[in-house]
């Protein structure tokens, strides 16, 4: 049942995590010091291939997706919390001609920014979410409202009202709904 205790236990159990804390503070430092804007392709690329990495969202071509980002005037839109922004991010022409939807990846980017106004979807996120509907019926949606990102942002906003979590910051509240979806939704990875 989400609670008060329930996110403080998970929040402690992350800030234990060495791996996850190290590469996040790293980030931090990447995204708020060291390349803060997105006007450089440089830094939209580092910032690309970084996250990429660090997150393994299976982005094989990176400097496609740096080229798009730069169309859009992300640093006014951060300021200003712009939901819109990550669904804009989030549809890719590839090289192929085909489209791709990288709107986990485009999410994360935009936290990194600004993580007290973008909070993280992923496929873990989703499930406790369609979990705790069936189950409690915090808020009606339909999984596809997951994928656009005023939606998803309100799913979570009605999941911290319901729960009573609001005093919890977008960051912590992924930190709790992360690993608990990982822990009752672990994937099995075929082998390459």
């Amino acid at each position: 049942m989400p609670s008060e205790k329930e996110v403080q236990r998970y929040i402690e159990h992350w800030n234990g995590l060495e791996s996850y804390v190290d590469q996040e503070h790293a980030l931090d430092e990447l995204f708020t010091s060291l390349c803060p804007l997105n006007v450089q392709m440089e830094s939209v690329l580092l910032k690309i291939a970084v996250l990429n990495n660090f997150y393994s969202t299976n982005i094989y071509d990176v400097h496609t997706v740096a080229k798009h980002f730069m169309k859009f005037d992300i640093d006014k839109r951060l300021a200003y919390g712009d939901p819109d922004l990550v669904d804009d991010l989030a549809l890719v022409s590839l090289k192929n001609g085909k489209a791709k939807h990288f709107f986990s990846f485009a999410t994360k980017y935009c936290s990194h920014h600004k993580p007290l106004l973008y909070p993280i979807y992923d496929n873990y996120v989703a499930e406790v979410l369609k979990y705790f509907r069936r189950r409690d019926g915090f808020c009606k949606f339909k999984n596809e409202d997951l994928l656009l990102y005023p939606s998803f942002k309100s799913i979570i906003d009605d999941f911290m009202q319901f729960y009573r979590l609001d005093h919890f910051n977008y960051k912590q509240i992924d930190q709790y709904i992360w690993q608990l979806g990982k822990e009752y939704y672990k994937r099995s990875y075929k082998k390459l």
